[in-house]
């Protein structure tokens, strides 16, 4: 299902997407969950970059 999803995010329109996955920690059990969200990539960095997005 990965691949199918990865060739959807690219567009015609000049916008090239990418799925990012963050391993988040919960504050409250400490258990961890995956965020997962579809951005441009030239937000990538900046989505990584932030500890608390929230």
């Amino acid at each position: 299902m990965a691949k199918k999803v990865v060739a959807t995010l690219r567009t015609s329109s000049g916008k090239d997407f990418a799925k990012v996955i963050k391993m988040v920690r919960s504050q409250k059990t400490g258990a961890y969950t995956f965020e997962e969200k579809i951005i441009t990539q030239d937000k990538v960095t900046d989505y990584f970059a932030n500890k608390k997005e929230k």
